[in-house]
């Protein structure tokens, strides 16, 4: 079926965003780019929009949302505008594909986006069969070159609560770990989210992962969500490193850097079972000494 379509000039005054628009309009230096390009162009692409509902009350656009934006910062009266007639579904689909191939999209446009257009997808055939569902999610994801799966884990998204999922666009909370999550309840993510602002920490895969095992298991408490997120990191544990050439002249030559390693151990362990022995004390620095012992420390000197 061909959509009519005809491009006039509008008023900016009736021209309305598209109802649960998954694109964030943001400002910033993208913005002030488009800003300037307008200024010294005008609008070189013509915003897409479709009547609304009740025709006295204009359009609602489909594409464009950022220039829309764009010239309303600019106090425009009127924008050009390509008028097309299509159902709410196809309007959907439409938004979605109009901004996936931006170069900059946050995970939670990406989240909304593709459910969005899951969702028009199913209603044009048949909702309620699991073989139209993965139809429809391995059409999206032919669309943006991914995996159906991995078009499932950005939907998942849909389910954290706000502060979480800003956290997310922010890279506060890793996506893995973001997934994991978004299968808690949102009381218990709430409760992470407190674990967070208080320790100034962020989950990580192992640890959203084994919430998320207790939160299905009906065992998830705050108590618990606060041990779990107490717990070092494996990136956060200690280590003790030398450079190679410093041990070496005490190796014999065709010792690799493996070898040296357990050799090294092995005169330690030699040592301490054939005597009593003590480290050599050293003067440490507040800053060699580790987050938990530097918080010991203070908690004394209080």
């Amino acid at each position: 079926m061909k959509l009519d379509r005809k491009t006039i000039s509008v008023s900016i005054k009736n021209l309305h965003p598209f109802e649960n628009n998954p694109y964030k309009v943001q400002d910033g230096e993208e913005m002030d780019k488009l800003m300037e390009s307008i200024q010294s162009q005008g609008v070189l692409t013509p915003l897409v929009v479709r009547p609304m509902a009740d025709a006295a009350m204009g359009y609602e656009v489909i594409s464009g949302h950022r220039r829309l934006a764009a010239c309303q910062k600019l106090e425009m009266k009127s924008i050009p505008v390509t008028i097309q007639q299509m159902d709410d579904d196809k309007a959907m689909i439409a938004v979605v594909d109009a901004n996936l191939q931006r170069e900059h999209i946050l995970p939670s446009e990406k989240a909304f986006a593709f459910k969005m257009k899951l969702e028009a997808l199913n209603h044009q055939g048949v909702t309620s069969a699991q073989v139209e569902q993965k139809l429809s999610r391995d059409a999206v994801a032919g669309d943006v070159g991914m995996s159906g799966a991995q078009v499932q884990r950005y939907i998942r998204l849909t389910n954290l609560i706000p502060e979480l999922l800003e956290l997310v666009d922010q890279g506060k909370i890793a996506f893995t770990p973001a997934v994991h999550l978004s299968y808690l309840k949102p009381q218990e993510q709430r409760w992470v989210l407190e674990e967070m602002e208080k320790n100034a920490c962020s989950p990580s895969v192992s640890q959203a992962y084994h919430l998320k095992e207790e939160s299905q298991a009906g065992r998830l408490t705050q108590e618990l969500t606060a041990e779990q997120m107490a717990r070092e990191k494996a990136n956060q544990r200690e280590k003790v490193s030398f450079f190679c050439d410093d041990l070496r002249r005490f190796f014999p030559k065709e010792y690799s850097a493996q070898d040296i390693q357990k050799a090294i151990l092995k005169m330690l362990e030699d040592r301490e079972a054939s005597s009593r022995w003590e480290v050599p004390a050293v003067t440490r620095t507040a800053a060699s000494r580790s987050p938990k012992s530097r918080a010991a420390s203070d908690r004394d000197a209080r």
